[in-house]
């Protein structure tokens, strides 16, 4: 930079101002003169207002002669302190003129002050018996240099160019030489180096120094790097001038880099912003090249230590002799750690927190010293560790070798890590507009990179000298009396390892570089290009740095890991490279229990959880990118052993074992409960990956070569087994189970649930029992896992319920000081978990054991204690006090009951998964009944028990029901939902009633006249013996009718006989037409014949219903004793004003949990709302990923005949949509081809998804203008009860709407913009909308460029998203939504090159904030995305749930109101009444009082 100017060492070598006259004469002469002369004007300036004794011109110079002389005599006497005390007075002069001050001087200040510093150099030559007294005097000088520097307005150039001088002379003279130990230059080295700093940077302001100044100081400061001071200083300025720099160049938006007030003193405030730029770029490299200082040999060739060498004996002493060099390491380590700071100020990321912690990501590294040291924040320690930090080296000469004596304390913060990064404070994200990657690494990427190498060679280890084997060897042996676990079984040189004098302890500062380079790749922004130049070198430090072989450098190693979470998430260019170090790496670090070896550089948690992030980030990477091989460089640089595998291409499907091994060995030793939810999180990413792969028949084999390969690889070169954490952790159940059978079990998915299965459970019951957010994240992963499509033996699902309901028994069991809200909450998140399964494995239950099991945990929910105990008699639920451990368990324990009950193996209905209940009410009865007469009047109402209301309509509906039958049409309304059963007295078998409409009694047979032998038999009066009888004579006595009949009497015989005739034609006719008539007449005589009574038409259903039943008995009517319970049935008054309000407020409380997730599309550079909402407007504009990923959530709905949730409690949960009319079809059938997202913004269309437990709607929302809202809102009002849900359905012409104002709402003045009010959709008239409990809405963001999560517009699109839920009946005027927007839980998704999704958390603070299976940094494969978000989603909402104090569970809400309407419509008749009512008409039964 100032190549082309000349330095001005010359010119202070001959510079000849600092000798006096008196140096000609005899040494004694010079004393007595100067102790003469100096003594009056000492003591005049003592007598305040005494005036000065020299006069004139030549008096003053004169004088001033003598005084040069006297600053070069020794300490003895008074005379310096004379000397002293005059000139620092009369340098004054320059600033405020006083008596005391010679006319001369006061009359030419600059002339005289020149010659006056350059005199003044004598005394800081140092003595042979250097006192206090010296110290004392020297600090008096600066003290008057730094106040005539500052308040000085009258100083010529010259003059501050001779300062300058002055002040490099008098450093140069003291600080240059090797350090004496409590020598002067020790002493006053910070003192130096802060007054010369802060008046160059004085001179900058007010007389910018010329380009010589510049050169000169850069090689003079080179030669005083040995001083802690120096760098230390140096770190002061350069940081304050940044803060002040990052001011003007990026802006207020920028995060500022905050400095202690002091330090930003500093900087003079007139100094204008192009000064701070040309000083900040001057004196950034003031320093020289910082990495010299891991070098002694550069630092000591300096002329003063060559000089010192030389004067000891005559010839050069080893350079370690030299103990100030002892002190480079920590020179060095301060050195980077000021470039640390500066790369993070330019990224934006550190901001110090309130806690006195170091910025979040900037994981420190410090040399191990006492922990108490890094409690403070990189800046303030900075100050600090001047003091501190000379007690340090003066005791340690802070090896390695010594580190491992230094004691730990786990609870105090580690030095590598920063203390406060805690899940629940996530690392901020780098500033949205902060520099490329190319311009740091321009800036700051040579002494990084160089810092990061250092003492470290890549060669193949053929030209190894002696000396370096020799090192290697005894650095092995050492690493073997320190008991390392690495393998040392080839006493091998490390090619890494480099033959310098000290090299261990510079681990610290090269950590530090490390740290800071991939902070930097880190920080890329989306689609951002970097040279291939630094990629190349930046992986080359990545494999070095994770070098896990015998000399492995912990410090390097922590420092990278903790600064590489998102690095995977970045898509730089070749990752995939170094992606075999890393796990190789996590296989020290994650299964290791103790971390002895990284305890005493770096915070063991800090570490895990970053280890854990990178494991995160890795995990889908094999089943990715299959067999494809991963192209390793350097192929066998790293190692001598040709037999060696390590660098041979491996796929990444083989790696995939290595990775499952390390996240089981990590969760088995993993003891924090953040780390843990982590791990758990990442359990159910794999499991449900690998399941998807498996379902889709799209798994790779990996040939048996490349998995021994593979397995001799890892077992070798790992250092450790693959057995997960087997040959660390000997407690580990899986310790006994040989590698390869580990690692078979892992191969499938369904080997990966049970082994994730019998993990969990086992430490469920053990030792997270205690723990909250761990047992939660473990329910929520047990619950994941049973929606893991994959076929698995019913032990293992059986295992799952049974350590559920273990969990139960013992946190019920735990004694009463230790139930609070928070352990209620776990046992409520257990049953939810224990429904779950069984919803999702009904079969389960068909087990004796389980079904007994599960029953017998409910009971304990519900009563407080199980009926049997092994040790006591069975106590009969009837006998026992019920005392169950809150009523938030009571309630948990009866939704699993209804759960068993009523949902197992019959979900979804027939009628779909939108509603478990029935889609009838009163209305729709009414509407498909044949009877016109039938209203809403015609229904009985009945209570069961105080919790089932039972609606009766006694007419037959004419479907497919007989109506000859008695029927009766019942809904019921319990706490679990309603329910319609059409009920039909069956007296006949099916195949009777079937064929045959009313009972026929069986016919008779018809008679047959022409059975039997027929006789043709002459009817006699007598018997034909009596012809035979002779007569007698007096039978012969009675004459004939012939002999006495005269004529007279035969007339009258004739007339007889004809009459005869007559008569027996005419009866004989009769009969034959009495027969006739018979003959014709059908059998049998209706008239005489017996028939049965005819059936009854007309029945009282609901009373027949009732009774049959067994509930009208007289004990059911009857108020029970000693209870404010009302009877086991009574009627309810359907009359009574607003009871038919009251019942659609019941039916409108969900059965089931809802919850409502808005998704938006944020493209690159996005800032404002409408802008997110219009992307939705066309497909063609999103990637398609997006689209795909919007249908892997939910299926389509649409709103009017939607009967689940739809996102907004207007439109929700309606039964009697219009599916049947036909204004109701389609109205959007002409729409053009291109349809965006917005389709789904609950208008029309929504997205949903439910299963037994839970529903959710997923809304895209998108902009309404509010010429559709003001028609929406009056069509509302008109609206009636029944068809109220026909609202988005109305609205005909949208799209004219949209086209004819495009940007309407641009126009309004903010007054007349859509309020939240106005926005929402309107309810409609009579339908009251119940208290929901917390709003649970998730939002999901897709973003383009991860750099603009931070300007996404959270509070303006909260009030774009109404959900209804808001808006209560009971607080209808605020509007306001409840959830403050920091606290609205976000999840954003950003998708990356490789067809990978990174995942970023938001929101959701406090105890229940960490949800699982998605994890902040955790990176998705696009099979899985949708299951996890949706899991997510749901589990978020239920944590809502939980950690409300308002929230009731849906069968708790529904019998409160089933309650409210008993006591508010209680006919209360006398039972005489009621018996009365059950025979009256429907009609009638409401006539009496």
């Amino acid at each position: 930079m100032y190549s082309e100017w000349r330095s001005l060492h010359l010119v202070l070598q001959n510079e000849q101002g600092s000798t006096s006259v008196l140096h000609s004469y005899p040494e004694s002469v010079g004393r007595e003169v100067a102790n003469a002369v100096v003594r009056p004007l000492g003591q005049a300036l003592a007598l305040a207002a005494s005036e000065s004794l020299l006069k004139t011109d030549k008096e003053v110079k004169w004088t001033m002669e003598v005084v040069c002389y006297g600053l070069t005599l020794p300490l003895d006497g008074d005379t310096v302190k004379y000397c002293v005390d005059v000139y620092t007075d009369w340098i004054m002069a320059l600033v405020l003129p006083k008596d005391s001050i010679p006319l001369p001087v006061i009359k030419e200040p600059n002339l005289y002050v020149q010659s006056i510093l350059k005199h003044l150099q004598n005394l800081f030559v140092p003595r042979p018996d250097p006192g206090s007294s010296q110290i004392r005097l020297c600090l008096q000088v600066l003290k008057a240099v730094q106040k005539l520097a500052r308040e000085s307005t009258i100083m010529a150039r010259e003059t501050w160019e001779v300062l300058l001088l002055f002040l490099l002379q008098i450093n140069d003279t003291l600080l240059a030489a090797p350090t004496v130990q409590g020598g002067i230059a020790e002493s006053l080295a910070e003192r130096l180096i802060g007054v010369l700093f802060e008046v160059w940077l004085l001179a900058c302001a007010r007389c910018f120094p010329t380009p010589p100044y510049w050169k000169t100081a850069k090689e003079m400061v080179a030669n005083w790097r040995h001083h802690p001071a120096v760098v230390e200083q140096w770190s002061k300025v350069i940081c304050a001038l940044t803060s002040r720099l990052l001011r003007f160049t990026y802006g207020p938006s920028f995060p500022p880099f905050k400095i202690p007030d002091e330090d930003a003193g500093l900087i003079p405030p007139e100094m204008d912003n192009e000064c701070v730029a040309q000083t900040w770029f001057r004196f950034l490299h003031m320093l020289s090249n910082p990495v010299d200082l891991s070098n002694p040999a550069i630092i000591s060739s300096t002329p003063k230590f060559q000089e010192q060498f030389l004067n000891v004996s005559g010839m050069t002493q080893e350079l370690n002799q030299y103990p100030c060099l002892k002190h480079l390491p920590q020179i060095f380590f301060r050195a980077m750690r000021g470039i640390s700071c500066l790369v993070d100020a330019f990224l934006g990321i550190s901001r110090p927190r309130s806690d006195s912690a170091p910025p979040t990501p900037v994981n420190r590294l410090s040399m191990p010293q006492s922990s108490a040291v890094n409690t403070t924040p990189p800046h303030n320690r900075r100050h600090r560790a001047v003091t501190v930090n000379k007690a340090t080296m003066k005791t340690s000469t802070v090896s390695t070798a010594h580190a491992s004596k230094v004691q730990h304390q786990p609870s105090s913060t580690s030095p590598l890590s920063s203390p406060n990064q805690t899940s629940s404070e996530p690392r901020p994200l780098p500033a949205p507009r902060r520099p490329k990657v190319n311009s740091i690494l321009n800036l700051f990427g040579s002494w990084l990179f160089d810092a990061a190498f250092v003492h470290c060679k890549l060669h193949n280890g053929i030209n190894r000298d002696s000396s370096m084997t020799a090192i290697a060897t005894q650095a092995s042996v050492e690493f073997r009396r320190k008991g390392s676990q690495m393998s040392t079984d080839t006493v091998a040189s490390n090619p890494m390892f480099d033959a310098s004098e000290f090299p261990d302890n510079y681990e610290a500062g090269r950590a530090e570089a490390c740290g800071t380079l991939c902070r930097i790749f880190c920080s890329k922004k989306t689609g951002e290009e970097i040279l291939p130049a630094y990629l190349s070198r930046f992986y080359m430090l990545l494999i070095q740095g994770l070098q896990i072989a015998d000399f492995v450098c912990h410090p390097v190693l922590a420092s990278v890991i903790l600064n590489s979470p998102p690095l995977f998430c970045c898509d730089l260019k070749g990752i995939d490279v170094v992606v075999p170090y890393f796990i190789s790496a996590l296989e020290t670090i994650l299964p290791d229990r103790e971390l002895s070896k990284f305890k005493i550089y770096v915070n063991p948690t800090e570490l895990r959880r970053a280890s854990i992030n990178i494991l995160l980030s890795l995990l889908p990477l094999p089943h990715h990118f299959g067999t494809i091989k991963s192209e390793v460089v350097l192929e066998g640089k790293f190692s001598n052993d040709d037999s060696s595998t390590y660098d041979k291409p491996v796929t990444f499907l083989s790696l995939k074992l290595r990775l499952v091994n390390i996240l089981i060995g990590a969760l088995q030793t993993e003891t924090d409960p953040n780390n843990t939810q982590m791990i758990l999180g990442a359990m159910l990413n794999i499991v449900q990956d690998s399941a998807l792969l498996e379902a889709i028949g799209c798994q790779m084999e990996t040939n048996g070569g490349e998995n021994n390969l593979f397995k001799s690889h890892s077992r070798t070169n790992s250092g450790i087994s693959t057995a997960s954490g087997g040959s660390t952790e000997p407690s580990t159940p899986d310790s006994e189970r040989p590698a390869q059978a580990l690692l078979r079990d892992y191969d499938t998915a369904a080997g990966l649930l049970i082994r994730s299965i019998h993990l969990v459970t086992q430490r469920l019951n053990s030792q997270w029992r205690q723990d909250m957010s761990i047992s939660l994240a473990a329910l929520e992963l047990l619950s994941g896992l049973a929606k893991v499509k994959v076929a698995v033996d019913s032990a293992d699902r059986r295992r799952a319920i049974s350590s559920v309901c273990s969990y139960i028994v013992y946190q019920c069991s735990r004694p009463a000081p230790l139930h609070s809200r928070d352990l209620h909450s776990m046992i409520v998140a257990a049953f939810q978990c224990l429904c779950v399964w069984l919803t999702e494995h009904p079969d389960m239950l068909e087990e004796k054991d389980c079904l007994k099991e599960v029953l017998e945990i409910v009971e304990l929910g519900i009563s407080g204690s199980k009926s049997k105990s092994s040790e006591q008699e069975v106590k009969y639920k009837g006998d026992k006090e019920p005392n169950p451990a809150s009523m938030r368990v009571k309630d948990a324990a009866e939704a699993t009951l209804t759960c068993i009950m009523q949902l197992l193996g019959a979900f979804p209905s027939p009628s779909g998964p939108a509603s478990p209940c029935s889609l009838v009410n009163e209305t729709t009865l009414i509407k498909y009944s044949r009877l016109p007469t039938i209203n809403r009047h015609s229904f009985r109402y009945f209570v069961l028990d105080n919790s089932v209301i039972l609606a009766m309509l006694e007419q037959p509906l004419g479907n497919e029901q007989n109506d000859s039958f008695p029927s009766v049409t019942i809904l019921i309304r319990g706490t679990s939902g309603r329910f319609a059963w059409a009920q039909q007295l069956c007296l006949l078998p099916r195949g009777a009633k079937a064929n045959q409409k009313s009972f026929v009694p069986e016919s008779r047979p018809a008679p047959k006249n022409d059975v039997g032998l027929r006789y043709s038999v002459k009817h006699r009066p007598f018997p034909e013996e009596v012809d035979k009888i002779p007569f007698v004579k007096a039978d012969l006595s009675i004459p004939d009718l012939h002999e006495i009949v005269n004529e007279e009497l035969e007339e009258r015989h004739e007339k007889l006989r004809n009459g005869m005739a007559q008569q027996i034609v005419f009866e004989t006719s009769i009969d034959q037409k009495s027969e006739e008539e018979w003959r014709k007449k059908s059998f049998p005589d209706p008239v005489t014949e017996c028939k049965p009574p005819a059936p009854a038409q007309e029945f009282q259903t609901a009373r027949l219903f009732l009774s049959h039943f067994g509930f009208l008995s007289l004990e059911a009517l009857k108020e029970p004793a000693n209870s404010r319970l009302p009877p086991h049935l009574i009627a309810l008054d359907s009359a009574l004003p607003g009871f038919f309000d009251d019942l659609g407020y019941l039916d409108l409380l969900p059965c089931r949990p809802f919850d409502t997730v808005f998704i938006f599309y944020m493209k690159a550079g996005q800032k404002t709302s409408q802008e997110i909402l219009k992307n939705m407007e066309s497909s063609r504009i999103v990637q398609p990923h997006f689209l795909e990923f919007l249908l892997s959530l939910g299926w389509s709905v649409e709103v009017g005949k939607h009967p689940g949730w739809t996102g907004h409690v207007s439109t929700s949960w309606s039964i009697n949509s219009c599916s049947d009319e036909e204004g109701c079809e389609r109205d959007d059938l002409v729409i053009s081809e291109d349809v965006g997202a917005n389709i789904f913004n609950g208008q029309k269309k929504v997205l949903y998804y439910a299963d037994a437990l839970t529903e959710i709607a997923f809304v895209v929302p998108s902009p309404v203008e509010s010429l559709s809202d003001s028609l929406e809102s009056n069509v509302s009002d008109q609206e009636s009860d029944s068809n109220m849900d026909l609202l988005p359905g109305i609205l005909k012409q949208p799209p004219l709407t949209l086209e004819l104002f495009p940007n309407h709402t641009d126009n309004l003045n903010p007054s007349q913009r859509l309020s939240p009010t106005s926005r929402s959709k309107r309810v409609p008239q009579g339908r009251t909308i119940p208290p929901m409990g917390p709003e649970t809405k998730v939002y999901v963001v897709w973003v383009e460029r991860y750099d603009d999560i931070e300007n996404f517009p959270l509070p303006d699109l909260v009030s774009e998203t109404s959900t209804g839920v808001e808006t209560t009946a009971n607080s209808s005027t605020s509007l306001r939504s409840t959830t403050p927007e920091k606290e609205v839980p976000v999840i954003f998704i950003h998708p990356l090159n490789t067809g990978l999704f990174r995942i970023k958390l938001q929101g959701a603070t406090g105890k229940f904030n960490m949800v699982i299976p998605l994890v902040d940094g955790m990176i998705v494969s696009r099979r899985a995305l949708g299951f996890l978000v949706r899991q997510t989603v749901i589990n978020i909402c239920r944590r809502k749930r939980l950690e409300s104090d308002s929230y009731n569970p849906p069968h708790v809400r529904r019998k409160q109101k089933i309650a409210d309407i008993v006591n508010r419509y209680r006919n209360r008749q006398l039972e005489p009444e009621f018996y009365t009512s059950l025979f009256q008409e429907v009609g009638l039964k409401n006539c009496h009082p």
